[in-house]
């Protein structure tokens, strides 16, 4: 019988998991897999129990952040088992690019009858990402809202909460190395993807996670004005302007005096010198079969 390790965060989505785990569980139980289902505890490794290093897949109930925490735990025992993933988080970015569906149940079933695919993921300094790496403006934002505000206004409470970060924006110093040479500028924001949305906002539209390489999207230093007419049509259009530039490129190195603090999928990430790379088929996800719509739950 194959083994499935449902991990899932029960403070996302309301509380709702908590309340369908059972149901979930129960469907992997009626597609043949012998299913355990663990709360997960942020600081704590899933993995350094034998029994779950030995699973035929792991289902993560949660986040894009959830997702990261997982990833790495899974990859700070050098394991490979694949993943399937259950969108409960707030903005799901990852979830997406894949094509699950918001209802728990129906993503569920997705999973059970969809199929294993190799995708890309990334890497920092030793740690994983799965959509999007970032620093500058807006970056830190996802780590400063608050859960209850997220709950209840959704990817409107990354706006109000980044927002207040206007007031004290700081230009950041680059020398920068990728595929296609090296270049100095001063950027307000710098966004390192791997998907294509960042909290469900679509801005790395060429962005794939079956590409092998990472899109790079760097706000170049301008007026703040400026600056809000440069990100407003980049968001209306999706085309790189004077103020945006769009690198494409497998690796890229990032140097600066300074030392901003950094997000990757929601969570803290690495400090400077940072050397970012796309691991090409780096994780083995399950990708939904099917494109129809949610069921009522």
């Amino acid at each position: 019988m194959k083994r499935a390790l449902i991990l899932y965060n029960d403070r996302a989505g309301h509380g709702r998991i908590a309340r369908k785990i059972d149901a979930i569980a129960q469907i992997f139980v009626e597609s043949g897999y012998d299913a355990e289902v663990a709360s997960i505890e942020f600081g704590c490794n899933p993995f350094d129990e034998p029994q779950h290093c030995a699973v035929d897949l792991v289902v993560v109930c949660g986040g894009d952040g959830t997702v990261n925490y997982i990833l790495n735990a899974m990859k700070a025992h050098a394991l490979d088992l694949t993943l399937g993933i259950i969108p409960a988080g707030t903005a799901n970015d990852f979830a997406g690019a894949i094509g699950m569906r918001k209802g728990l149940l129906k993503a569920a079933r997705q999973i059970v009858a969809g199929r294993a695919e190799r995708l890309d993921c990334a890497r920092v300094n030793g740690l994983y990402f799965i959509n999007i790496f970032s620093f500058g403006l807006f970056t830190t934002t996802s780590q400063h809202t608050p859960d209850a505000l997220k709950h209840t206004l959704g990817k409107a409470a990354y706006i109000i909460e980044g927002s207040k970060e206007l007031h004290h924006s700081e230009y950041i110093p680059l020398h920068i190395t990728h595929d296609g040479g090296e270049e100095h500028t001063e950027a307000l924001i710098v966004l390192v993807f791997n998907g294509e949305t960042a909290g469900q906002f679509r801005l790395a539209r060429e962005a794939s996670v079956r590409d092998g390489v990472l899109d790079v999207l760097i706000m170049s230093r301008c007026n703040i004005l400026d600056s809000a007419r440069a990100m407003l049509m980049f968001l209306l259009n999706g085309k790189p302007n004077a103020a945006i530039k769009h690198i494409r490129t497998s690796h890229i190195e990032m140097r600066s005096p300074l030392n901003p603090p950094t997000d990757m999928d929601g969570q803290k990430s690495a400090e400077f010198p940072l050397s970012i790379e796309c691991i090409a088929g780096g994780v083995s996800v399950v990708c939904p079969c099917d494109n129809s719509a949610d069921d009522e739950e």
